[in-house]
C-alpha cells in the first residue's frame, strides 16, 4: 500500500474560486491603459502560467465541463457552493469586467458593484497578489473561449444563506494588502513565500478551519482536516507531520514538480494539485517554493494523539494487522516497511504514518490511488483498493500495523474510524 509522506505545499487545495466570481455589471469606469504594458499576446502568455501557479482549472472547471465555465459543486459544512463561470462571456461571465474590476475581486474579496463574495474563495491569499500578476491572469481569462453559461445559485443552509454575515467574518479573519518581501530573506525565498501564501493559497487547506470557517494567522500551515474531501492536510511546520526541515532541495522540488520523491508520494488532493499545477511551473520557481516550504519545517512537532483504544486491543489488532500486511503489503513495501522509494515509498519511518490523524493511511488502504501522472513521470506507480475485500477490523489492523510496526509510533486504530471513511467522497 502506497501511503504519501506528506501532501506538502499546494501551493489545494484546492480551492482557487469556491464560490467566488459570478457575472456582474462592471463599473463605468474606463479601461485600464496598456501603453506602460506588455504586448497583449505575452501578457496573456504570462497569466496563464499564473493562472496554473493558482490552479484555477480545478474549481472553475467541472469534471467533462468546458474551460473556467464553472459549475462545479463544493460541498462544505454550511452546504453546498457552485463555482462561477470566469469566461469571457458578456452575459454570463465577466466578459464586461475589465481589469480593475477582476484585480478589487481578487484584493477585496467583493464583486464590482460591492457585493460580498463566500470566503471559500480564498481572497484571503489572492489579497497577497501583486496588481501586475492580477492583470496578466485577466488578460489570460479574455483570451479563452466564452462560454455561455449561467452560474447555478449556492445551495446554503440558514442562515449562511445570509450574506450580511460575511461582514462580520471578514472582521475576524481577513488581512487585506499584496505581499511584502522580508527585506531579512533572499529573494528566492521571498519569490517562493509569494507563490506560497499567495496565488497557491496553502494555507486554505494546511491551516485548521473553525467552526465559523475561518482561521488563525497564528496556526498557519500547522495543519487541519480538509472538510469538503474527507483528507487531512498535515502541517507544514512540524518534522513530525509534513514539515519539510530535514528533506533536501531536491526531494521537496521532485515530490513538488513530479509528484514522487525519495522521501514521498502524493496522493488524494495533492495529486490533483500536481497534476493541474505544480508540474507546469519553472524550476526557479519551483525550487523557490521548497526553499521557502523548507524554511517553515522548524516548529515544535505536536505530540501524536493516544489511543482511545485497550491497550489489549491494540496489541491484538497489531498482530492481525501484520499479517495483512504480509499477504497484502509486503511485497510492494518489504518486509520490514522500507519500500522501493520513488514509486514504492517506506513505511518504516513515514511521517505521514504517524501523524495525529489517521485520515490519509485509512483513505489509502480503503480507496488505493495514484500519484499524478507527470512530465517528470509519465507512467506512476499505483496502489490498488482493499474496500472490497478487507472488512472495517481488517482495515483498522493493517493500519495501526503500519502506524506501530517498525519503530513508527502513531496510536491505533479502531474500526469504527475506517467505516465513518468508507462512505467518503473519492475526489
Amino acid at each position: 500500500m502506497t501511503i504519501s509522506t506528506s501532501y506538502n505545499a499546494k501551493i489545494l487545495a484546492l480551492a482557487i474560486g469556491l464560490a467566488a466570481v459570478a457575472t456582474a455589471t462592471s463599473s463605468t469606469r474606463a479601461e485600464d491603459t496598456t501603453s506602460a504594458q506588455p504586448p497583449a499576446a505575452s501578457l496573456a502568455a504570462q497569466g496563464e502560467y499564473l493562472a496554473r501557479a493558482g490552479d484555477c482549472i480545478a474549481c472553475h472547471t467541472k469534471p467533462e465541463g468546458k474551460l473556467f465555465a464553472g459549475g462545479r459543486p463544493m460541498p462544505t459544512p454550511f452546504g453546498t457552493l457552485y463555482t462561477s463561470n470566469i469566461t469571457p462571456d458578456p452575459e454570463t461571465g465577466i466578459g464586461k469586467w475589465n481589469a480593475d474590476d477582476f484585480y478589487a475581486t481578487m484584493h477585496n474579496g467583493r464583486f464590482p458593484d460591492g457585493g460580498l463574495i463566500y470566503p471559500a474563495m480564498p481572497f484571503g491569499s489572492y489579497t497577497k497578489v501583486t496588481r501586475k500578476d492580477s492583470d496578466a491572469i485577466f488578460a489570460y481569462l479574455k483570451t479563452v473561449p466564452p462560454v455561455k453559461q449561467a452560474n447555478r445559485p449556492h445551495d446554503l443552509k440558514f442562515p449562511y444563506n445570509n450574506r450580511s454575515l460575511i461582514l462580520g467574518w471578514r472582521t475576524l479573519f481577513f488581512y487585506q494588502g499584496e505581499y511584502k518581501p522580508d527585506p531579512k530573506q533572499s529573494d528566492e525565498w521571498n519569490r517562493g513565500a509569494y507563490l506560497v501564501e499567495g496565488l497557491g493559497h496553502c494555507g486554505m487547506c494546511h491551516t485548521a478551519i473553525n467552526a465559523l470557517g475561518g482561521s488563525s494567522e497564528s496556526e498557519a500551515f500547522q495543519g487541519g482536516l480538509i472538510p469538503m474531501q474527507n483528507w487531512y492536510a498535515p502541517s507544514l511546520t512540524s518534522n513530525k507531520e509534513a514539515g519539510l526541515g530535514d528533506w533536501s532541495i531536491k526531494d521537496i522540488t521532485d515530490l513538488l514538480k513530479t509528484g514522487v520523491s525519495a522521501r514521498g508520494v502524493v496522493f488524494g488532493p495533492m495529486a490533483e494539485v500536481v497534476y493541474n499545477s505544480l508540474q507546469y511551473l519553472s524550476d526557479d520557481d519551483v525550487r523557490a517554493m521548497a526553499v521557502y516550504l523548507k524554511s517553515l519545517g522548524q516548529g515544535a512537532p505536536p505530540q501524536p494523539a493516544a489511543s482511545n483504544l485497550p491497550s489489549s486491543e491494540s496489541s491484538l489488532l497489531s498482530v492481525l494487522g501484520k499479517t495483512i500486511y504480509d499477504r497484502h503489503c509486503a511485497s510492494c513495501h518489504g518486509a520490514e516497511g522500507l519500500g522501493k522509494p520513488p514509486h514504492y515509498p517506506p513505511l518504516a519511518g513515514n511521517q505521514s504514518i504517524q501523524m495525529s490523524s489517521a485520515v490519509n493511511p485509512i483513505r489509502m488502504v480503503l480507496n488505493g490511488g495514484y500519484p499524478p501522472g507527470t512530465a517528470g513521470n509519465p507512467m506512476p506507480y499505483g496502489m490498488p483498493p482493499f474496500a472490497q475485500s478487507l472488512s472495517d477490523d481488517e482495515v483498522a489492523a493493517v493500519v495501526t500495523y503500519i502506524r506501530t510496526a517498525w519503530g513508527n509510533r502513531g496510536a491505533a486504530v479502531s474500526a469504527h474510524e475506517a467505516n465513518a471513511l468508507r462512505a467518503a467522497p473519492l475526489d
